[in-house]
């Protein structure tokens, strides 16, 4: 795992999963990296279909379109031409095959290794004569990497890659080392992160982020000023829904590490939950290492969105939608953009597109419910709810869509009252603001419209600022002929209005915004 290849022009660091051409970082993560460095691996013989899903995607069951789709992504990442194929080329019938040689860069050189030899071999006639041997055995082992080190290493790698299959098998590997060494530091926090990941990003058991915070905690306890403790306990309290401990949490990360880029896209991510669009924005653009943010073309395509720039959101989007077939949230946040700008019909084109590419989501499931109730075939949205359901059993929202569509017998309208008012206590204890957005939804499930429209009002207060949602969401349309609903939209307006003059006076804007209204 500590490999590092160069291949041409290209230097390869398998430990920190970067691809690097002149000092500059690329776009090779998640599948492609793993693709390309089973690739360096095997040097220029020819790698056939069946010896890559069995090495690249087991136990996932592909089909060779699927490394077709793959290896086309990996030579945009890397800016190859398949015509004209600089790092690696198609053997028509057969495979792929690396154009050029592989350079294994060793640390240090072998010239050094052979006189740290000769030094070693003197110094060990030296010992024994003066030690014993006793001593010989020590410097036989000193050197030798312990075994839990390999564990770990591997784990971390399963864990850095981003897809389901390979989450489980950190936690696998997680599990294992904490079995032979329950106090292991880094293998608790590791499994902390995995089991937070588990739910936030594969919609698993909400209860697994307790456990995150339990094991985040334990660290904590014992090492107070390892940022890295902090950070993972941020990210089971915000999949916990806890926004407002999050971001403490996440903050003191921070200021223990400032060089922490991935707690930073974290923290940036809750600012927008909050409201904080210039401080979102802000957070994103000032990440020093892009390949250590997942999500960071999202995240800052997500602000400008928000703010109404939606020319720069929209190349943002688009390119991460082609980039990231195999990214279940990339998949939803492109027909998303597009549902919340009143482009349905795109949209569906988009959502539809998604949901051939195998990522299926909870996420993408609701947006169908929405899209297809919009246009009115109510029996596809009562099954795109209740599927949302059946992948996210633990969600409120989830749930919610599938009462207010009608999909399962609505529950008495008290029920429905106590499940709204958790939701909006949770807000005001921090939680998400769009928890009473959910709470809208109850109440009118609940026929009480004037709490709904209190609630709707409580997540604008929270910090809810998703203007283009409340426009376009048919779960809201009994709400549209209030005054209160317009007024609402018009403050969201005048502070968003207020939050790009801001951007302006800091100078924070990418330059492809800048031409845009503002």
């Amino acid at each position: 795992m500590r490999a590092r290849y160069r291949l041409d022009d290209l230097r390869i660091d398998v430990a920190r999963q970067r691809v690097e051409r002149g000092g500059v970082a690329l776009e090779v993560g998640g599948l492609s990296f793993r693709l390309l460095h089973y690739l360096l691996q095997q040097g220029q013989r020819v790698v056939d279909f069946d010896e890559l899903i069995q090495n690249v995607w087991a136990p996932a069951l592909v089909n060779e379109e699927t490394v077709t789709q793959r290896v086309r992504l990996l030579r945009q990442a890397l800016g190859d031409d398949s015509r004209q194929p600089r790092y690696l080329r198609s053997v028509r019938g057969q495979g792929y095959q690396l154009c050029v040689p592989v350079q294994v860069e060793q640390a240090p050189p072998a010239d050094a290794l052979r006189r740290r030899g000769v030094w070693i071999a003197a110094c060990i006639v030296a010992l024994l004569v003066c030690i014993g041997a006793g001593v010989i055995w020590w410097l036989q082992t000193r050197d030798a990497p312990p075994a839990q080190a390999a564990l770990l290493q591997r784990a971390d790698y399963y864990a850095g890659i981003g897809q389901r299959d390979d989450n489980e098998r950190a936690i696998g590997l997680y599990r294992q080392r904490l079995q032979e060494a329950p106090d292991d530091r880094q293998a608790q926090l590791g499994l902390s992160r995995a089991y937070s990941a588990r739910v936030c990003q594969y919609d698993g058991d909400a209860a697994f982020a307790l456990q995150a915070l339990r094991l985040a905690d334990a660290v904590v306890a014992v090492q107070p000023g390892l940022a890295a403790a902090d950070a993972a306990r941020g990210y089971a309290l915000d999949c916990q829904g806890r926004n407002g401990d999050a971001l403490a949490a996440y903050e003191q990360a921070l200021q223990l590490d400032p060089s922490a880029d991935a707690v930073r896209g974290s923290a940036a991510y809750l600012y927008e939950r909050q409201g904080k669009l210039v401080q979102a924005l802000s957070a994103n653009l000032a990440v020093h290492d892009p390949t250590r943010v997942r999500f960071l073309p999202i995240q800052i395509a997500s602000n400008l969105s928000l703010l109404g720039y939606a020319s720069a959101a929209e190349a943002r989007y688009r390119k991460n939608f082609q980039l990231y077939p195999d990214d279940p949230f990339s998949n939803l946040a492109w027909p998303t953009f597009l549902f919340e700008h009143g482009r349905a019909a795109e949209a569906q084109m988009a959502l539809s597109e998604a949901q051939s590419r195998g990522t299926e989501y909870a996420g993408l499931s609701l947006l169908q419910a929405e899209l297809a109730w919009l246009r009115g075939d109510k029996a596809l949205a009562r099954a795109a709810a209740l599927r949302a359901v059946q992948l996210r059993p633990q969600g409120s929202f989830a749930q919610t869509v599938a009462w207010t569509l009608q999909a399962q017998p609505l529950p008495e309208a008290a029920m429905l009252h106590v499940r709204a008012q958790e939701l909006l206590v949770s807000v005001e204890r921090g939680g998400d603001p769009f928890d009473a957005v959910d709470a809208t939804l109850l109440l009118l499930c609940a026929d009480a419209p004037d709490a709904a429209m209190r609630a709707l009002q409580h997540a604008e207060a929270a910090g809810y600022r998703n203007a283009g949602y409340l426009r376009q969401s048919p779960l809201l349309q009994p709400l549209r002929t209030v005054p209160e609903f317009a007024a609402l939209l018009a403050r969201i307006d005048t502070d968003l209005a207020a939050q790009r003059t801001q951007l302006r006076a800091r100078n924070l804007l990418p330059a492809d915004a800048t031409s845009e209204r503002g």
